[in-house]
């Protein structure tokens, strides 16, 4: 256990037994991003344990073709290919089939690495065994907070805590900064043991391709009895929506509302009352603030 001055938090780091960690990073082209993202892993990382499976979903740029060639040669690499039209959730899920990992790692392409021990802290919780899904702090390119958990009822389904405060900040009750519980944590960085992936069937692939599979995927998991925790010393960049864009479409837009829609149905008792968030703070901001008066039922 180390002392933080900065934020007069311990840091405890579990012990884990060395468990072969399986990181799966969808991308179609993108090479900068994924070059960004493989090296920093590579480089960084001092928990050495693992295997990247790098699922190709069709990429027809020539110079990532041939990089992620060159990746394949890798003793620590492996390279898939996965040519169907994009389905997040049903891409990791083929990768879990080709893991050889007891801990399954879901890694976006836009991820770099930070910490250098951040991969050794999500191991050692994510082998707890009251723990289920395990998530990190993410940052935008300019340091801004991303992610440090995932609260319900944002948007009227759920979103990021304390998004776009400075990365550092403390946050609300030192949620931030010290490792807690949340209902659900974001899939762009996310450690899960390969027998809670499998006792919950995955990702939903069916009726959420792209979004909320991963708040979903959570709260099947967090079903079992587990809890899932937000992993504050593990600090890595998250350049969002560099490689797929937003959802600006009509049709990206029907999308997102049919998943929307299942998310509410699904969980709409969790997303009424998230254990993990107090209901006297708002769900109109990310920003922990007290409900205004309009707010209150």
């Amino acid at each position: 256990m180390e002392f933080d001055e900065n934020f007069n938090v311990n840091r405890l780091l579990w012990p884990n037994s060395n468990p072969l960690v399986s990181l799966i990073i969808p991308t179609k082209n993108g090479k900068a991003l994924v070059k960004a993202c493989i090296e920093s892993i590579l480089d960084k990382t001092t928990y050495h344990n693992f295997e990247i499976l790098l699922i190709d979903n069709g990429s027809d740029e020539q110079e990532s073709i041939e990089y992620f060639a060159y990746l394949n040669t890798l003793d620590r690499v492996t390279v898939l290919e996965y040519p169907a039209p994009f389905n997040y959730s049903a891409i990791n899920n083929f990768g879990v089939k080709h893991a050889r990992g007891s801990i399954i790692g879901f890694i976006n392409n836009d991820i770099e690495v930070i910490t250098p021990q951040w991969l050794t802290y999500m191991v050692g919780h994510a082998q707890r065994e009251s723990v289920g899904c395990v998530g990190a702090k993410l940052l935008y390119s300019d340091t801004r907070i991303q992610h440090a958990g995932v609260v319900l009822g944002y948007g009227g389904g759920a979103g990021h805590a304390h998004k776009n405060f400075p990365r550092s900040h403390a946050g609300y009750l030192d949620r931030i900064t010290a490792t807690n519980n949340f209902s659900a944590v974001t899939a762009a960085c996310l450690l899960v043991k390969r027998s809670h992936f499998d006792a919950v069937n995955g990702l939903n692939e069916k009726n959420l391709a792209v979004a909320f599979n991963d708040v979903d995927f959570c709260l099947k998991v967090n079903g079992l009895g587990v809890s899932n925790v937000y992993c504050a010393e593990a600090e890595l960049f998250h350049h969002e929506s560099v490689s797929r864009g937003l959802d600006v479409s009509p049709e990206k837009a029907a999308r997102f509302n049919r998943e929307l829609t299942y998310l509410q149905t699904a969980w709409k008792a969790q997303i009424k009352n998230d254990p993990a968030y107090s209901p006297n703070l708002t769900l109109k901001r990310e920003n922990f603030s007290i409900k205004n008066p309009t707010e209150l039922e």
